[in-house]
């Protein structure tokens, strides 16, 4: 939805289609309703987000598809085989981060763009503001799970044996579930370190996000988080999943104990939201020269 409002802001005008629809005979059973949207709207270009989605928009040839792919599309090989499809069809493909090019293997009609993130100011509230807000102790330092306990792909265990080998009470983790996007940005803000275990990942938005919010980082290699975070003072990627490595990178974290850079590195990286809106219109300009 914010990709949408930084495109409708540099002039893009836009039509939602949403798959109903699990696994690839679900996303198929849309392909009627699809051509119909088509002939409704008749947009210049179909942008197609995942890659099951990719391959639905390609069995309509009557308008050129972008494909973006985020990280599950790729990293699952039941769905990259439907990706790899998707890849062949469409008239340009969009890869969110290295790791998952490399797995695609595509050499042609590629860019390498991950999704951006909005800026706001909410994002610069001062901790001891935030904290208040969300009603967190001004004593306590506290860590930023990124997800929900519950969520088997973010490795909560992993998280959990990280900080019980702390061995500290005044440190509790958070999780990231059943807040608005407000009062998740207070939390960034609030927060004395943002940690990532997940399994995997594409480019994860919460950690351009906390990055904005100045929140040092502790994650495993995982996306491109390593790439995002790079000479970033105050954030750390482990080399490993071991608990131990990753308990000591927040123990570093903690001892930074300010706020990061981060946003000056999102702008630098290009990846707020209107300045990935403008690379996403040359896309299209581009696609559309083509037919």
């Amino acid at each position: 939805m914010e990709q949408v409002d930084a495109l409708k802001s540099v002039g893009c005008e836009v039509h939602f289609f949403t798959v109903h629809g699990k696994g690839i005979k679900g996303y198929l059973r849309n392909l009627s309703a699809l051509k119909s949207e088509i002939r409704a709207f008749c947009p210049d270009v179909v942008h197609a987000h995942y890659g099951l989605s990719g391959l639905l928009a390609n069995l309509q040839r009557k308008v050129p598809v972008v494909t973006t792919y985020h990280g599950s599309d790729i990293n699952e090989p039941k769905v990259l085989r439907f990706s790899k499809i998707a890849m062949r069809l469409s008239a340009w493909n969009i890869f969110v981060s290295k790791k998952t090019l490399q797995i695609a293997k595509l050499k042609q009609k590629y860019t390498l763009l991950p999704c951006g993130i909005d800026l706001c100011g909410l994002q610069l509230t001062e901790k001891k503001l935030a904290r208040q807000y969300m009603n967190l102790s001004a004593d306590k330092e506290y860590i930023l799970f990124a997800g929900a306990f519950d969520n088997a792909v973010k490795n909560a265990p992993l998280a959990k044996q990280t900080v019980e080998l702390l061995n500290c009470s005044s440190v509790e983790m958070l999780q990231l579930n059943g807040y608005s996007r407000d009062e998740v940005t207070f939390l960034m803000c609030a927060a004395d370190v943002f940690l990532m275990t997940s399994l995997t990942e594409g480019s994860p938005q919460v950690i351009k996000e906390a990055m904005a919010c100045g929140c040092p980082v502790v994650s495993v290699d995982v996306g491109d988080v390593k790439e995002r975070t790079e000479g970033v003072e105050g954030c750390f990627v482990a080399q490993t999943s071991n608990p131990q490595e990753l308990s000591d990178l927040i123990l570093k974290a903690l001892r930074f104990g300010g706020r990061t850079e981060g946003r000056k590195r999102i702008i630098a990286d290009g990846l707020e939201n209107h300045q990935v809106a403008n690379k996403l219109m040359e896309i299209y300009q581009k696609v559309c020269q083509k037919k």
